[in-house]
């Protein structure tokens, strides 16, 4: 993407320190592109930014900064998006707060094209993974581009089904665009940079802070038509962006679970609220706008077309259970059981949870 010739203006302006996304709204509403205000007197500006933002406003800091960004900027693959720009998300325009630039690495086109995002918990079951993992597959191969945020667990899943379908992904980082969170994930960003997307409003060099991660929800979903909730705990961060999508007027979606998982009860808590229960691709797909059946092969939640299972799963049902209930419900001792769910589990057909728990994972969910 060729770069606007004013860039430096609009990064001389993001990058000043106690200079907030609202008093540079309102400068630009008052005055015009940032080449303008910077043209302004600085008493003119008072009324918009404080005197210590103003001052830092020429500082050395500040254009070492500039420097940075431009540099990252001219690298192949790397581009800034800024609010003037034809190809700043149109989505995003929508939101309240959209940022005044973006840091994108990648195929930056994908940024205007039709998205959902899928988000989700990072300490996720296994078969919330593989739920999140076969949806972004499913849907990507529908036409969408799916959006998450490079988190551990449904985030990355949902990266990885989506970079196996057709449509690719979009990460958005609560960092800044060259610094991989969390360090784990570091080969999953390098592949989205190659074949998808990796977006920031946050400067270069940006480490990680707790606050900045609820703005990036905000992103996440104003990118996208609708947001799906595959797995998340009544406090988690993903339940923030749900909420964020739907004061955007973006469709909710969330996938039901165990009435005894933790995990389960975040997307309980959201399909109380309205959000639309999913147990398929197809059933997002129904209520988006713009997008009919596919004819793809449903992607269905706990179903399977397997035949009835032999030996201790036959005892299993698709909730957590414990070694104990195992015992009393397949007549063996614990010693028994323990064995058995350990060749289950080495064989795929068993998950491992925290607290001592076992589930069943179906057939068509191993890898």
């Amino acid at each position: 993407m060729t770069q606007e010739p004013g860039l430096g203006s609009w990064l001389q302006l993001t990058l000043t320190p106690g200079l907030g996304a609202a008093s540079l709204r309102a400068m630009l509403r008052q005055f015009g592109l940032p080449q303008a205000i910077l043209q302004r007197k600085r008493s003119e500006l008072a009324a918009f930014a404080s005197a210590e933002a103003l001052e830092a406003l020429e500082s050395p800091a500040v254009r070492d900064a500039v420097g940075r960004s431009l540099e990252w900027a001219a690298a192949p693959g790397n581009a800034i998006i800024t609010l003037a720009d034809e190809g700043y998300p149109r989505a995003l325009l929508e939101i309240a707060d959209p940022p005044a630039l973006l840091y994108a690495a990648g195929r930056s086109e994908l940024a205007s094209r039709a998205s959902l995002a899928i988000v989700g918990s990072r300490n996720a079951s296994a078969q919330g993974e593989r739920n999140a993992e076969s949806f972004a597959k499913a849907l990507s191969d529908a036409g969408l581009v799916i959006v998450s945020g490079l988190a551990l667990g449904i985030d990355g899943a949902a990266h990885r089904g989506a970079l196996a379908g057709a449509s690719s992904t979009i990460a958005v980082l609560g960092t800044g665009i060259d610094v991989v969170y969390p360090r784990r994930n570091a080969e999953l960003a390098a592949e989205i940079a190659r074949r998808g997307l990796l977006l920031s409003e946050f400067a270069p060099g940006t480490v990680p802070a707790a606050h900045n991660f609820p703005r990036r929800n905000r992103l996440i979903s104003g990118l996208a038509q609708g947001c799906l909730v595959v797995e998340a705990a009544l406090a988690s961060g993903s339940l923030i962006t749900a909420r964020a999508a739907a004061d955007q007027g973006r469709e909710v979606f969330a996938i039901p679970g165990s009435i005894h998982s933790p995990l389960s009860k975040g997307c309980h808590a959201l399909i109380k609220s309205g959000a639309k229960l999913v147990e398929s691709a197809e059933d997002v797909l129904a209520e988006l706008r713009g997008f009919r059946s596919s004819g793809l092969a449903s992607t269905v939640v706990a179903e399977s077309a397997e035949p009835p299972p032999p030996g201790l799963l036959k005892h299993m049902g698709h909730d957590p259970v414990d070694v104990d209930s195992l015992c009393s419900r397949a007549g063996l001792s614990p010693e028994q059981v323990s064995s058995e769910l350990l060749r289950l589990e080495l064989d795929g057909r068993v998950t491992s949870l925290p607290g001592g728990l076992y589930q069943r994972l179906e057939m068509g969910d191993r890898r």
